[in-house]
């Protein structure tokens, strides 16, 4: 009898780009059932995917077991435990280009994705930019699936049955008394955050009537979000109490979510939010927008004052005269385009 076929799945981090993930699983789950999937990634990740009851994970433990060189020879030891048919690596980093290495050594079917970090290279330049939108994360993910044999239909993508509420939700807030808005207002880099005290304007007009959700990791951001929910009575600090398997779950319930370029914007487009996206030294040229929203639910700064957009592939890298940036994205507008969006959702 043959074996069956076993796929290894390498993404390591970052949020964001593991999150990018869940919708193409999905659909490679329904369209080859008798495939078996393991994901190699950080353990703290492995919640994403808590939906799926047939996929097996390894836990990459960077700082830790799998640090260094021989801390990847002991990785390589593990994963060639399980015996993988081809090895798929979404990550393209050093420590996969060695995994890479090692596995080819052995014979393995190995298949890189294409970042395309020449195309990045030209989009983020100041000078002689060519600015023109590159392929979306998701479909060079999906492509690394096509070269190793798999053609997976994201067309026929469907979300998971709505799931059961937390109770620490489902005991404090009804459901359609009022809109559920989420605000994640924080991400990796400054340059790509919203400045904090404009933020507070949209969040102090948004929870008027309307119930906020705010998102965050980490003690300063946890502290930042404390102000705002005793500041304001409709708003609920959810990464406060909550799991992030529950959070997803809230995220599901969510008319709208408000994120920056950040991981919390992929999060809520997979449980079919609808997310409006706010970009300050990045731009959704680059291909990371949340995947399945509209162009019309990105706000960006204008080029034609900042003509260096983007300036990076991360938001890490600002210009001189670039340090406030987002500051040219009133509050005025996200409340506005945050009402559009709740109302076309209210006449559909």
């Amino acid at each position: 009898m043959k074996e069956a076929e076993h796929l290894l799945i390498l993404r390591f981090s970052a949020l964001g780009d593991v999150a990018i993930m869940i919708p193409i699983i999905r659909c490679f789950l329904s369209q080859y059932s008798d495939v078996k999937l393991t994901i190699a990634t950080n353990r703290k990740y492995i919640e994403l995917f808590s939906e799926f009851d047939k996929i097996n994970f390894i836990s990459v433990e960077k700082s830790n077991k799998h640090n260094g060189f021989f801390g990847l020879f002991a990785l390589f030891k593990e994963l060639r435990t399980i015996k993988p048919t081809a090895v798929i690596d979404l990550h393209s980093v050093l420590r996969t280009n060695f995994l890479e290495i090692l596995f080819r050594l052995f014979l393995y079917r190995f298949i890189r994705i294409n970042k395309g970090r020449i195309e990045k290279f030209f989009i983020t330049k100041k000078h002689n930019k060519k600015f023109a939108p590159l392929t979306p994360t998701i479909y060079r993910y999906l492509d690394v699936f096509r070269r190793t044999g798999y053609e997976v239909n994201i067309d026929k993508h469907e979300f998971p049955p709505l799931p059961i509420l937390p109770k620490k939700i489902s005991k404090s807030f009804k459901l359609k008394l009022k809109k559920w808005i989420g605000i994640a207002p924080f991400a990796s880099f400054n340059g790509k955050v919203y400045p904090l005290d404009l933020m507070q304007k949209v969040i102090a007009y948004l929870q008027k009537e309307n119930q906020v959700f705010l998102f965050g990791s980490g003690e300063r951001e946890i502290k930042q979000l404390v102000i705002w929910e005793n500041a304001y009575q409709n708003t609920y600090i959810a990464s406060k109490e909550l799991s992030l398997s529950e959070e997803l779950t809230l995220m599901a319930y969510l008319d709208l979510m408000i994120s920056m370029d950040s991981a919390n914007g992929h999060l809520a487009s997979n449980m079919g939010a609808k997310v409006l996206t706010i970009w300050g030294l990045t731009h959704p040229f680059l291909g990371f927008a949340p995947w399945s929203q509209p162009p019309t639910h990105n706000l960006t700064v204008d080029r034609n004052e900042f003509p260096y957009i983007p300036t990076s592939v991360y938001g890490n890298k600002v210009p001189f005269g670039y340090e406030n940036v987002l500051r040219s994205i009133s509050p005025k507008k996200i409340i506005e385009k945050s009402l559009e969006i709740l109302s076309n959702q209210t006449s559909s």
